[in-house]
Order: C-alpha cells, then sequence, then structure tokens
C-alpha cells in the first residue's frame, strides 16, 4: 500500500476492506478468480488476485498473472491513432480510404474520428462472427478487408454503433501510416513509451516464463465451468481484442489517459478529446456514452471513464472516478465473470470512505463478520459510524445503508437505516468468558460468528422429526 498525501488514512482503510468484500463474492458467485488493481497518476496504489488461474490445477491466481482484457485494446489502439495525429501524419477527419484500399466506396468516405467514436456505420463483426465463439481462427488482413468490400449496415455519423471490425480497419490504417506491423508499432511508441511491462498487444507474444491464466466458461448449463484456453492469436482483429495484460497495467495506462495525468504519451487537448462525450446508446437501461476509444457514464458526482472487455472465458473493466482522481480495474477469468459489478461494488467502498473517513479509535473495535440464516453481515467503520453491510450485495455502500452510532464499548443504536429495517433500536455485543464478541444482537435479531451459525442451523434442520400438529408430506 503506497498512501497519497492528506487522504491516505481513509484510502488505507478502503482499501484493507476491498478483499474482504471481494473475497465472499467470489466464493459466493462460485467464481474462478479474479485479479484488481487501483491506481493514480499512473501509479499503482493497491494490487490482489484471488481464486485460481486454472481450475484444473487450483494453482492460485496472481497479481502477475496475465489475462486477456479483450475490448480493452480498443482505448490502446485509439491512443495510438491520437499519437499519429499528434506526429501529424493523420486527421481525425480524414477519410478512411484515404489511407487503406479497397473498401466500400461508403466506408472509405468514413472518417478515422467516425471509427474512433463507433459512428461510421460498420458490421460488428462481419458475416460470421464465429472468431468470437471459438468456432473459426481470428480474421486474417485479407479476410477482414474481404468483409469491408460490402456496404456498411448504416450511413457513418448517424448513430453508435459498435465494431469490432471498425477497429481492426484502425489498425490497418495504422500500418499504413507507420510502414510497420501494428503490433510492433504499439510496443514501442504505445506499451513500452507507457511504461507498461505486462502488456502485449496479442497471443502469443508473451515473455518466456510469464504466468497466463486460462478463461473458464460459465457452470451453467454445463453442470461445470469447461477450460476455455484463451491463447487465440486475434490477427487482424487484435486493435479491437487481442491485448493481454495485468490489471496493475491496465489501471495504470487508464489512469495516464485523465486529462490532467502529469505522465501521459499523449498531450492533455488528445486526453480531453478522448474522454468527450460523443455517442450516447439509446437502448441502454442506464446512461452510456462513447469517446474515443473510451466508454463514459453519464455526468455527475460519480461519473466514470473507462472500458470494458469480454472475449470467450474472459470478462473485464476499468474506470477511472475524477471525483477520486482513481481509477479501477477487475480482470476476470470467467465467462460470466463479474467484472462489471465488482468495479462498480469497490467503486462504492472508495466512495463510502472518501465520504467518512477513517474510523476513529472507538468505531474500529467493532469491524467484523457476523452471520445468519439469510448469509453474512459486515460492520464497517468509517468516520464516527459503524456501517451494517451485506457483503454478497454488488454494490455494498448505497443511499440505504443502515449506519450504527456506537454508544459503549459493547453498546449501541441505528441511528440510519431504511424504514424496513430497525431504525432506533438497540444495538449489543455479548461476550465470552475470554472477553471474545460471541453474538451481535441488532434491532432484535441475533447475529453469529460463522461456525456457530452453520453449527446451529446444521442441528436445528437436520432433524427429521415433523412439528406437532403438521403432516409429514402434503395431503
Amino acid at each position: 500500500m503506497k498512501k497519497n498525501g492528506t487522504d491516505s488514512a481513509w484510502l488505507k482503510a478502503a482499501l484493507d476492506y476491498v478483499p474482504q468484500w471481494l473475497g465472499l463474492q467470489l466464493e459466493r458467485f462460485r467464481q474462478p478468480g479474479c485479479s484488481v488493481a487501483i491506481a493514480r497518476g499512473g501509479e499503482t496504489l493497491a494490487e490482489l488476485a484471488l481464486g485460481v488461474a486454472d481450475m484444473r490445477t487450483g494453482k492460485p491466481l496472481t497479481p502477475r498473472h496475465r489475462l486477456r482484457i479483450a475490448s480493452h485494446s480498443k482505448s490502446f489502439t485509439a491512443t495510438g491513432v491520437m499519437l499519429l495525429r499528434e506526429q501529424g501524419k493523420i486527421g481525425l477527419d480524414d477519410p478512411i480510404g484515404r489511407y487503406v484500399d479497397g473498401l466500400h466506396k461508403d466506408l472509405a468516405r468514413a472518417r478515422i474520428g467516425e471509427l474512433l467514436s463507433h459512428a461510421a456505420g460498420v458490421t460488428r463483426d462481419g458475416p460470421d462472427a464465429g472468431q468470437f465463439l471459438d468456432r473459426r481462427a481470428f480474421l486474417s488482413r485479407a479476410e477482414l478487408l474481404a468483409d469491408l468490400r460490402d456496404k456498411p449496415p448504416l450511413e457513418a455519423g448517424v448513430q453508435l454503433k459498435y465494431s469490432n471490425h471498425g477497429y481492426g480497419l484502425l489498425g490497418l490504417m495504422m500500418e499504413q501510416v507507420t510502414g510497420t506491423e501494428y503490433a510492433s508499432w504499439m510496443v514501442r511508441h504505445v506499451i513500452d513509451a507507457a511504461g507498461l511491462q505486462e502488456t502485449v498487444p496479442d497471443m502469443p507474444r508473451l515473455a518466456r516464463g510469464a504466468p497466463m491464466a486460462v478463461g473458464h466458461s460459465s457452470e451453467f448449463p454445463f453442470g461445470q465451468r469447461l477450460i476455455v484456453p484463451g491463447d487465440n492469436v486475434c490477427d487482424a482483429m487484435a486493435p479491437a481484442a487481442g491485448f493481454v495484460s495485468t490489471a496493475s497495467d491496465v489501471a495504470r495506462f487508464f489512469s495516464q489517459l485523465a486529462p490532467d495525468s502529469k505522465h501521459s504519451i499523449l498531450s492533455p487537448a488528445s486526453r480531453r478529446e478522448m474522454a468527450q462525450r460523443r455517442w450516447r446508446d439509446p437502448c441502454n437501461v442506464f446512461e452510456s456514452h462513447y469517446g474515443l476509444g473510451t466508454m463514459l457514464s453519464a455526468p455527475g458526482p460519480r461519473e466514470w471513464m473507462g472500458h470494458t472487455g469480454g472475449l470467450q472465458g474472459f470478462l473485464s473493466r476499468t474506470a477511472r472516478y475524477p471525483a477520486l482522481d482513481l481509477t479501477v480495474t477487475v480482470l476476470t477469468n470467467a465467462q460470466d465473470g463479474l467484472s462489471t459489478e465488482w468495479v462498480d461494488g469497490i467503486s462504492s467502498i472508495l466512495f463510502a470512505f472518501q465520504q467518512h473517513g477513517a474510523p476513529a479509535k472507538k468505531e474500529a473495535a467493532w469491524a467484523g463478520r457476523w452471520w445468519s440464516l439469510w448469509g453474512a453481515t459486515d460492520l464497517v467503520p468509517m468516520g464516527k459510524v459503524v456501517c451494517q453491510v451485506v457483503p454478497a450485495m454488488f454494490v455494498p455502500f448505497n443511499a440505504a445503508t443502515t449506519e450504527l452510532a456506537i454508544t459503549g464499548r459493547d453498546t449501541g443504536v441505528v441511528q440510519k437505516a431504511s424504514a424496513y429495517a430497525s431504525p432506533g433500536q438497540a444495538v449489543r455485543r455479548v461476550r465470552d468468558a475470554h472477553g471474545v464478541p460471541t453474538e451481535l444482537w441488532v434491532g432484535g435479531s441475533k447475529l453469529l460468528p460463522k461456525d456457530a451459525m452453520l453449527a446451529e442451523a446444521t442441528q436445528r434442520y437436520r432433524k427429521s422429526k415433523t412439528r406437532p400438529g403438521r403432516s409429514a408430506s402434503p395431503q
């Protein structure tokens, strides 16, 4: 843990709770593994890995394991395009046909900026998306160009239309402009220049000895998780989906894209352009925008900029929160990985601690996990309150979070809670002869340590006797 100025106390307390919450999430939702990093200004503040890299062997996942980061690749590619623009080699308003021959005439007129913002109307994955289902190899350059000779489904400049093919086309453009293979140019001018040491643009370019996590299918409907090797070479689609990295490298890279970052390979002006909301998804329940190689939330106090990624066997997400000046990356090695939910959950923890501050001494003594038949309850001290949260929730801290006011060594009161909970009621702890807390009472409900709750419930429900006056089976 690296401290950072005056916010080090609350940030340290928040980062101490993250693995506690995440560990239960991993167990509760039966996930193979996840790798997490939190960065600021290009510096990793915290990183952790939970679960396994491969369910066949049970080998623990570590922060040094590489995972597929899929569409995070687009943010790297967009950075490379913006760098070429800063060098005066291209313009965002230039038609793509100026640099790449053989395109359909309508596509050839689309502008580079429209391709970066997914507004060029390009087919998403061509007539056969089997490359993203492990049914066929990823497209070669010749195969990609063959698809791009067809008329685009939509006109350019009409709406947001996500396209992997569009970013593959940007990769072809970069090769024409630089005279260098896409991957080699990206390594030299983007990856190495940004100080990333655990990132490659595609398989199988991993350094010798670099550990690679395998992917896993979902458990349903197979009855088990199938191993997804994750060693596909993405070829011409690498600019859209090929990158392999660690959570730490990804978080540091995205933190460098912040317009106010002091360390970046791009100018502040280019970074501001990448972070502008250019197109809104009209069909998303939550307000969602796309910039230049970046995803963005609605404006507001908890707005974020980042990207998501999904490749067979892997899901990932990164979000930078300007209000915190923190970037959160979660990489998972499962088809149903909860990267989106876990970034939201981690951010809720960070914002809660930022609001309340590090716990005072009296409140800090109440930290712990308690159990009932309904599951786990965490007492999380911060500032002058103790929050009561359900760690199985994807967003543990929200406007309805219960807050306890501590009045004594083992007494308190529910000072804030939903009307359907126990506002105003007493809180107390019961200790054994050695002074160890063995019971937590909140508003009349008794909670126990996990082993005690399991023993109590198991004994109760394993009894086979039918209660008096009740039939043993439906009539």
